[in-house]
């Protein structure tokens, strides 16, 4: 935690705002036009004052639910696909309306994981997103959930918001929610909690006072919150996770006022390219290192190469990421492997020359080149 409070973000600033389900919806499952209207107008004075301000928004299968009366908490996965098909339907035409009348105009942009897996679908992201601000279009988020199956879903709207918030190199990520901030245990169960106002690094310590949720309409917690407070910062970006029920604290965090909790972004922060490597990939396997190439991955800078890997788990083929482990266990970083597991099984712990016997086919001399490896 950080011994002064003072947060200022350049002007003018771009800004990443992500508003969740509980907010946007009643406990009907209705959406709440209200709060929309007060979304909409804050967002659209921060645009007419020269920020660039991106909408992160959930609520597609709260919105779906409710015009199609299904209230049920269970529902097969084709049903809730189809929910949110409507229901995003519906929030787009309701977010394009309530825009247009403070002049402006929204685009909707829909993602799966897949499109953040694929470099070149990344990169296209990166550029359709950066071209509607540019254009002074306020770009609308949201993850693709009519097409969305569980293994390639980012699982929740926090961690979309912070690698939207990462491929776009915004300031500022904003998360309004329910409640004020990050405490040091769930407020809602422990009177003595207390709002923890500036995190510097997230550790196990802060880990701790994490508390998932079991909210029916809403799909994050305070767990999830975390996760995108570390892939913000790491990207470069500052994040306030803050109470969203006025609109407004969004302009007072950007004038440097201070409300909820504030995740300081780390001064040497992930390229673009390396941010992609880390957040935007799905692991596809894991390789185990020895003590003399978790020090030069850690230490030096350096590549991993064959001779270093002790063991390999899962089924991946060259190009696949990889995370990379020590002898405790303990996920070190991860990487883009240069071999298939059949392959590398056959030459870990292997020097160069051997190697060549081995594989026939041109090979990098690396498994992991320090240019596509991320160290944590």
């Amino acid at each position: 935690m950080a011994n002064s409070n003072k947060v200022s973000f350049p002007t003018p600033c771009r800004v990443v705002v992500k508003v969740g389900t509980r907010l946007l919806t009643h406990s009907t499952g209705k959406l709440n036009l209200g709060y929309m209207e007060k979304l909409a107008r804050e967002l659209s004075d921060l645009r007419n004052q020269g920020h660039e301000v991106i909408l992160v928004s959930s609520g597609s299968i709260g919105a779906g639910r409710g015009r199609l009366n299904i209230m049920h908490k269970e529902v097969t996965i084709p049903e809730k696909q189809a929910i949110a098909a409507v229901g995003q339907g519906l929030l787009v035409q309701i977010y394009e309306k309530l825009f247009s009348e403070y002049g402006l105009i929204v685009g909707q942009i829909l993602l799966t994981r897949t499109d953040l897996v694929s470099r070149k679908r990344y990169i296209n992201a990166c550029n359709t997103v950066l071209t509607l601000l540019k254009l002074g279009v306020v770009p609308i988020i949201n993850e693709n959930d009519s097409v969305s199956v569980e293994e390639l879903k980012f699982g929740d709207n926090d961690r979309l918001s912070a690698l939207v918030a990462g491929l776009s190199d915004a300031h500022l990520l904003v998360l309004l929610t329910d409640i004020d901030g990050l405490y040091t245990s769930n407020p809602r169960k422990d009177p003595e909690a207390r709002l923890i106002p500036v995190v510097e690094k997230i550790d196990d310590k802060i880990k701790a006072g994490a508390d998932k949720s079991h909210d029916d309409l809403a799909t994050g917690g305070m767990v999830t919150k975390l996760q995108a407070a570390e892939i913000a910062t790491n990207s470069g970006v500052g994040m306030y996770i803050t109470g969203g029920s006025d609109p407004g604290v969004i302009s007072r965090l950007i004038k440097g006022e201070h409300e909820g909790t504030y995740f300081r972004p780390q001064v040497h922060f992930l390229n673009r390219r390396k941010r992609w490597i880390a957040y935007g990939q799905v692991i596809k396997g894991w390789v185990t290192v020895d003590q003399g190439a978790c020090n030069a991955l850690c230490s030096s800078n350096k590549s991993l190469l064959p001779v270093g890997v002790v063991s390999v788990e899962g089924n991946f083929e060259a190009g696949d990421l990889v995370a990379v482990k020590d002898l405790n266990g303990e996920e070190i970083g991860r990487g883009l492997c240069n071999f298939s597991s059949q392959e590398l099984a056959r030459i870990m712990q292997r020097t160069s020359p051997e190697i060549a016997d081995i594989i026939e086919r041109p090979f990098a001399e690396e498994v992991i080149h320090k240019d596509n490896l991320v160290i944590y």
